[in-house]
């Protein structure tokens, strides 16, 4: 049994330095025994999945295609929905906390998804918004995340 379901938004597009970062807080993640969600592709998906898997965690992929191949190789769960952007909306309906790493618009769309949705977020090197609440390491992520699971 898992203890919380968290979902991790972030960029394909990333610096190596926030790719290391990531892979760290999916290690960390994995350690709590949490159940991780993602958007299964590139960049920050990669990074939280590989660091999960690396601790023998579980992270479900939930994709933009049809294909469950098309998610990253450290997926363990590909979820293939074929509705596109639309599957961000999944990602914040599924999680008692999300986590931000980074991004874009597609993160940005996530995170209000997240907010509509009543579902507090952690922010890790993203967008700054009131609404977010502010982590400064993976670790301090983890901190903060176990802090909103107790509210």
């Amino acid at each position: 049994m898992f203890k919380a379901k968290i979902s991790v938004f972030g960029g394909r597009d990333i610096s190596d330095e926030i790719y290391a970062e990531t892979v760290e807080l999916g290690r960390l993640m994995a350690n709590e025994n949490w159940l991780v969600f993602c958007g299964g592709a590139k960049g920050v998906m990669e990074a939280i999945a590989k660091g999960v898997k690396e601790k023998n965690g579980t992270c479900i992929g939930i994709l933009k295609g049809t294909d469950p191949k098309e998610g990253n190789g450290y997926i363990t769960i590909p979820v293939a929905t074929g509705i596109g952007l639309a599957r961000n909306a999944l990602l914040a309906y599924n999680c008692d906390v999300a986590v931000a790493v980074s991004g874009h618009y597609g993160t940005l769309s996530e995170i209000a998804y997240a907010l509509q949705t009543e579902k507090p977020v952690v922010g890790f090197k993203t967008w700054p918004m009131d609404e977010i609440t502010v982590a400064e390491s993976p670790l301090d992520v983890i901190t903060k995340v176990k802090t909103l699971l107790t509210k």
